[in-house]
């Protein structure tokens, strides 16, 4: 299971607090773009459906900010 460390991750407050891409995701590079499955969605906060996830790490290998962990 992928498990969001909240302390860590860049997506605060519905807009990047690392690279200053403001509100627009699409300047992101990063978990939501590697997942292949589109289970990770820039909110507020960043939001795992779990129900789609299949655990493959895709994501936990692209966040820069060693936010995503699998368990």
């Amino acid at each position: 299971m992928i498990v969001i460390d909240y302390d860590k991750c860049c997506w605060k407050d519905g807009k990047c607090a690392s690279c200053g891409c403001g509100s627009s995701s699409s300047a992101c590079e990063g978990c939501v773009e590697a997942c292949p499955i589109g289970a990770l969605e820039r909110q507020k906060v960043l939001v795992l459906d779990t129900d789609k996830c299949v655990d493959c790490g895709a994501c936990v290998s692209a966040c820069k900010h060693d936010a995503l962990s699998q368990n």
